[in-house]
């Protein structure tokens, strides 16, 4: 990639993120009333239902938190930051230390689920807060969520269990991917070498029991030993959460300098990419069945807007840690095909789920499980990659100068 293609990608990703994504968000998605942040808004923005996700009481709050840090420090981005851990603080967590999964505008509880995503997400927010404020409050509630969060995953039935274990013993990528970001986290913000053995365990997991990489699988559920399950869950591959991992552990590797780790990851997502792009109409399949077989999640063949969003940054990372012009091809084929697709040039963002053919199902622009997350995060950590690549490209500085 030359260096006038790195400028023009990089504006690219900076004006979709500055002049069209947050916008929309801070314009649509910010109870100035109550605090915290509306993400159920239609086409337009205007709200469809005033019932918060905790989800991103966490993610939005980590979001502007990462836009004060990694692009500039804006004081309404940081003030929103606070916002939303306060709001998270005052109004998400029961008495036991747990989130809830939804609770109504004011902050009253409506919904509790049996697994940790609101505490991941949580831990991301206090994370990453403490690194930019220096708030040993903030760092206490990342510790804290931390610890209740590993002890709900390694306490078996400390939530009731989806499955009977009794009948199915069986264990996911999602969590363990979470608990690898996570893990990453409390590193940065502690610099405990207990964390990189922690994360060390996890990636040993990861590549045992979830990767083959005979067969170019990532399966999505295995049994506890990382033996096969002949169901539907057990040949399933989530080609999204196979990228996301894929990138997460490169980013590690590349902070430790190891290349055989991330020729690995890169293979795992090089796989992931092959099986799940749509040779008819492009994109990524949401779900695919490994052995071919029919598929019983409806959602199968859909696009959505995340996987699509991990694939942009995990492509352009794996071309830059080894050089391989096919991950540039990748990056290239997703960029196309996502910026053709998903950004909506009337009301601004983007839609979020799309038919197989690329049209929309949904004019959504935000619900429990879509907000300011994974699509700026993506703008972001592109446009941060895309400015290192161009520094290459920069000459010497000579001395006296």
């Amino acid at each position: 990639m030359d260096l006038n293609r790195i400028n023009t990608l990089t504006e690219f990703y900076r004006r979709a993120l500055l002049d069209d994504v947050m916008p929309f968000w801070q314009r649509h998605g910010v109870d100035r009333e109550h605090g915290g942040f509306f993400t159920c808004l239609a086409r337009d923005g205007s709200v469809y239902s005033t019932d918060k996700s905790v989800w991103f009481a966490g993610r939005s709050t980590w979001t502007y938190a990462a836009l004060y840090e990694q692009v500039e420090p804006r004081e309404e981005w940081l003030r929103l930051a606070r916002s939303g851990i306060q709001f998270l603080c005052d109004h998400c967590f029961d008495n036991a230390g747990k989130l809830y999964f939804s609770v109504d505008r004011s902050g009253r509880p409506l919904q509790m689920r049996r697994y940790v995503y609101s505490e991941v997400f949580a831990i991301l927010a206090f994370s990453k807060l403490a690194q930019i404020t220096g708030d040993s409050e903030m760092a206490q509630g990342a510790i804290d969520t931390y610890g209740f969060c590993c002890e709900a995953l390694e306490t078996p039935g400390r939530f009731p269990p989806k499955i009977d274990p009794g009948t199915r013993p069986m264990k996911a990528l999602s969590p363990l991917m979470c608990h690898i970001s996570v893990a990453d986290a409390m590193f940065a913000l502690t610099k405990d070498p207990s964390f990189e053995n922690t994360i060390t365990a996890l990636i040993d997991e990861l590549r045992r029991d979830f990767i083959d990489a005979e067969r170019a699988i990532v399966f999505e559920t295995v049994s506890p030993d990382g033996s096969r399950l002949d169901t539907p869950e057990g040949r399933v591959m989530n080609p999204g959460h196979a990228i996301e991992t894929a990138w997460f552990v490169m980013e590690i590797a590349r902070r430790r300098n190891d290349q055989e780790l991330i020729d690995a990851m890169a293979q795992s997502l090089l796989d992931a990419l092959n099986r799940g792009w749509d040779p008819d109409f492009g994109g990524l399949l949401y779900f695919i069945d490994i052995e071919g077989k029919p598929s019983p999640y409806i959602e199968h063949d859909m696009k959505l807007w995340w996987p699509h969003c991990e694939g942009l940054y995990a492509t352009l990372l794996a071309y830059r840690m080894t050089g391989r012009n096919d991950f540039l091809k990748w990056f290239d084929r997703i960029h196309d095909w996502t910026f053709a697709h998903f950004p909506d040039p009337e009301f601004g963002e983007w839609f979020g789920y799309l038919h197989r053919d690329g049209t929309p199902s949904s004019t959504l622009k935000g619900s429990m499980w879509k907000g300011p997350f994974h699509i700026p995060r993506a703008l972001m950590l592109c446009q941060s990659l895309l400015l290192e690549m161009a520094q290459v490209f920069e000459p010497p500085s000579i001395a006296g100068d």
